[in-house]
């Protein structure tokens, strides 16, 4: 997630996550760590293990889901929207599967490229434990081409180019329970594209009491997500404009399968959080946020949290402005006027739109500063105020 300030063409992926976590100060880090001040933070309490060294053009091919054979040791992989069919020793457009010998390989397995822990807002979830830290796993790949893409040096690379852990699912789990944190996410790159190790991971991790949080730009196939959602717990998902045009010319995809995946996940009752980057001159009409807003409260209904991001200059859109804070206020104003309940702005620190506000009410129910819990006026999932239920995850399985 980006963070106050302008970026040059040149900065890699380490100095984006860098420069994206410096601003937490020691007060912040703990309560996020669930200490109160004066504490020892779990981190002082109980040292933690060392990440797996880095090694670069780390694969370990495994079959893949979701395909079917074709004539001539041609497959089809059927994960995402995109279908694509492969040659013998072709890969698809995600770059991380690849068809070996008339079979589907993933190559994104067990070799994740990012490897972090961090406040649960930063994903971000404003609804999922408040305060609490989970770690954070992505693999190199993606099966879209974000021409805005934060990661690009990751997600838009073929995994024998970048630097990668050597984290099968069981050692995953491990680091989790050393660094102390809540939940496990599949983020900042595209969960979709390693859906084997995620499904694997999160298996273990709900075995071993942790929450499995998805961050998605939700671009897969009915069937397979179907099937995964039953591992996860909570979902933010990109939707990252409401037209089509600028799907298929700025993401690289439809944007049918995005909605599609939207209602799924709404009917399957789990934890439903939205994320739009508001991009100048491109994704920033205001009518088309409207209608993007009605059809959320249309949809699925008016108490999934919407967060608006602001945009950064980066990557293929390095010559555009940052988003005017007052663009991402018209937003905000749009999405509550249209009855969303919980509309937020990320990335703007001291914005009103960190805060958690009830909709009954009015009070001010869970304070923000930056990735910090202020404070927290609520109640068993409910504002201590008039005692409205608030959707989310306000506890966890996990005594730690």
């Amino acid at each position: 997630m980006n963070q106050e300030g302008n970026f040059s063409r040149t900065i890699n992926r380490r100095d984006l996550l860098k420069k994206a976590s410096s601003g937490i100060c020691l007060l912040g880090l703990t309560y996020l760590s669930g200490c109160t001040p004066g504490e020892e933070s779990p981190e002082k309490q109980e040292a933690q293990q060392p990440k797996p060294a880095e090694e670069k053009g780390l694969i370990n091919p495994r079959p893949s889901s979701w395909h079917s054979s074709l004539e001539e040791n041609r497959v089809r992989c059927e994960l995402c929207p995109e279908q694509c069919e492969l040659e013998d020793g072709e890969r698809a457009l995600c770059r991380v599967r690849e068809n070996q010998g008339g079979e589907l390989y993933t190559l994104a397995f067990g070799n994740p490229a990012l490897v972090q822990e961090d406040p649960v807002e930063r994903k971000p979830f404003y609804h999922v434990i408040p305060g609490s830290r989970a770690l954070s796993i992505s693999t190199a790949g993606c099966n879209l081409t974000c021409k805005f893409c934060e990661v690009w040096d990751m997600a838009l690379e073929d995994p024998e180019k970048v630097f990668a852990h050597d984290m099968p699912p069981d050692r995953v789990i491990k680091y989790a329970e050393e660094a102390r944190v809540r939940s496990v996410s599949y983020a900042f790159g595209e969960p979709v594209i390693f859906y084997e190790y995620m499904k694997e991971v999160a298996e273990q991790a709900h075995q071993a009491g942790f929450l499995n949080l998805m961050h998605t730009a939700g671009y897969i196939q009915p069937e397979p997500l179907k099937d995964l959602i039953t591992k996860i717990d909570a979902v933010n998902l990109d939707l990252k404009g409401f037209d089509e045009d600028f799907y298929r010319e700025v993401v690289g995809g439809e944007l049918k399968p995005v909605l599609d995946a939207l209602k799924m996940i709404r009917e399957a009752n789990l934890h439903l959080e939205i994320t739009n980057i508001v991009i100048p001159t491109l994704n920033d009409d205001q009518e088309k946020i409207r209608k993007m807003c009605e059809w959320i409260v249309k949809e699925l209904g008016t108490d999934v949290p919407l967060h608006f991001a602001r945009f950064y200059p980066l990557y293929k859109l390095s010559d555009l402005p940052r988003t005017p804070v007052s663009d991402l206020d018209k937003a905000r104003n749009t999405a509550l006027e249209t009855g969303l309940e919980y509309v937020y702005v990320a990335d703007v620190e001291d914005h009103e739109g960190e805060n958690t506000y009830c909709p009954q009410c009015e009070a001010t129910i869970i304070k923000r500063t930056g990735f910090v819990i202020e404070e927290t006026q609520m109640e068993n999932g409910a504002c201590k105020h008039c005692g409205k239920d608030v959707p989310g995850i306000w506890g966890s399985s996990r005594n730690i």
